[in-house]
C-alpha cells in the first residue's frame, strides 16, 4: 500500500517540507492573508508575504506562528493544509504520515496543538521531533554513537541547543530569541539612532545584506528607505555593518548564555567529546556574518556552521521519518 511520508520544518519564518528521495520541495515563507471582514484565508506563503505592511484594512498578514510555537490555531491548520496539498495535490487516495519539528522547549500543551492542527490538516499519523535532534540528523552527525555532540540550532523565533548522545538529548535548552528578534532589535535601533522608521521586511534586508555577528574590519554598506519620524516624510539613508553589530548585541549575548548553560549540565566525558569535535551551528540565522568566530571565542570551543544550515532540521525531519525505527528514541509519536 502506497502512502506518502512527509517531513515538516514547521518554522516561525520558513516551513520546509521534505520528501523521502526527492529532498527539499518546499521553502516558504510561514505567512497567512486573512480577511478581517469574514475570516478567509486569502494566500499563504510567498503570497501572503508579499502583502506584509502593504495590506488595507480589511487584510491582514499574520504570522500564525510566534517564537516556535502555535499563536493562532486556525491560521496554522489552513498553512499545513495548503503546504500538504501544494505537496501531493489536492486530490489523493492516501492520507499522508507527517513529521513536524518542534522547539526542544515547547510544553506538552503546545505540542498537543502541532499535533491536532497537522491531523486536523489531513494527515493520518503526526510525529513530533525535537528540532535539534533534526537538526543534528540533517547536519550528517551520527547522533546513534556514543559520543557526544552539540547542536546549536538558530532559527527565526528560537534558538535550540543541544548535545546529543546515543540517540537522545542529554542536556538542552531554548530560548525564544531568533532572526525575527534580530530584525526587531534592527528595526528598533535604526529608528532611535536615525529618526528613520522602517518595515519589517527593511529590517530583515539590512540583517541578510550587511549583518555581522562581530565588528568587521572591512565594514559593509547598505542604502535604505523609510519614513522620518520628525518630518513624516520618506528618507534614504546609509547604514552599516557596526549599526547592526552593534543592534543585535543583546540578543546575541542571551544565545550565548544559554549555550553557556548547557555546556554546564554536559557530564565531564561528553564535554570531551564536545571540545574534540566542535559544535556544529544551523538553522537560517546560522548564516548571519562571524556568528561562528563569535561562539567559539566566547564558548572557547571550536564552532562551525553545517552545509546547507537553513535546511538541516527539514532533511533531518525527512530522514528521521524514512527511518522510523532506527529513531526511535529520538521521536514523540501520536496517532
Amino acid at each position: 500500500m502506497f502512502i506518502k511520508r512527509i517531513g515538516i520544518d514547521l518554522g516561525t519564518t520558513y516551513t520546509l517540507i521534505h520528501l523521502p528521495k526527492r529532498g527539499i520541495v518546499i521553502n516558504e515563507p510561514s505567512v497567512v492573508a486573512v480577511s478581517v471582514i469574514d475570516k478567509k484565508i486569502l494566500a499563504v506563503g510567498n503570497e501572503a508575504k508579499d502583502m506584509i505592511g502593504r495590506t488595507p484594512d480589511t487584510i491582514i498578514a499574520v504570522r500564525p506562528l510566534k517564537d516556535g510555537v502555535i499563536a493562532d490555531y486556525r491560521a496554522t491548520e489552513a498553512m499545513i493544509r495548503y503546504f500538504i496539498n501544494k505537496t501531493l495535490g489536492g486530490i489523493r487516495l492516501f492520507r499522508p504520515e507527517v513529521m513536524v519539528a518542534v522547539p526542544a522547549g515547547i510544553s506538552s500543551t503546545e505540542r498537543r496543538a502541532v499535533i491536532e492542527a497537522t491531523i486536523a490538516a489531513g494527515a493520518k499519523a503526526a510525529y513530533i521531533i525535537k528540532e535539534p535532534v533534526a537538526a543534528a540528523i540533517g547536519a550528517d552527525i551520527p547522533i546513534g554513537s556514543a559520543t557526544g555532540h552539540m547542536v546549536i540550532d538558530i532559527g527565526g523565533g528560537t534558538a535550540e541547543m543541544a548535545v546529543i548522545s546515543l540517540g537522545g538529548i542529554v542536556a538542552s535548552t531554548s530560548v525564544r530569541v531568533g532572526g525575527n528578534k534580530f530584525d526587531a532589535a534592527i528595526l528598533e535601533y535604526i529608528r532611535k539612532k536615525y529618526n528613520l522608521a522602517i518595515g519589517e521586511r527593511t529590517a530583515e534586508e539590512i540583517k541578510i545584506n550587511i549583518g555581522s555577528a562581530l565588528y568587521m574590519e572591512d565594514k559593509l554598506y547598505l542604502e535604505i528607505r523609510g519614513r522620518d519620524i520628525v518630518t513624516g516624510l520618506p528618507r534614504s539613508l546609509t547604514v552599516s555593518s557596526d549599526d547592526v553589530t552593534e543592534a543585535i548585541q543583546n540578543e546575541l549575548e542571551m544565545i550565548i548564555a544559554a549555550a553557556k548553560k548547557v555546556l554546564q549540565k554536559t557530564p565531564p566525558e561528553l564535554s570531551a567529546d564536545i571540545m574534540d569535535k566542535g559544535i556544529v551551528l544551523t538553522g537560517g540565522s546560522a548564516l548571519l556574518r562571524n556568528i561562528d568566530q563569535l561562539i567559539t571565542r566566547t564558548l572557547g570551543v571550536a564552532a562551525y556552521v553545517a552545509d546547507d544550515a537553513m535546511l538541516c532540521v527539514a532533511k533531518g525531519t525527512g530522514i528521521a521519518l524514512d527511518n522510523l525505527d532506527s529513531y526511535k528514541r529520538s521521536i514523540l509519536a501520536t496517532k
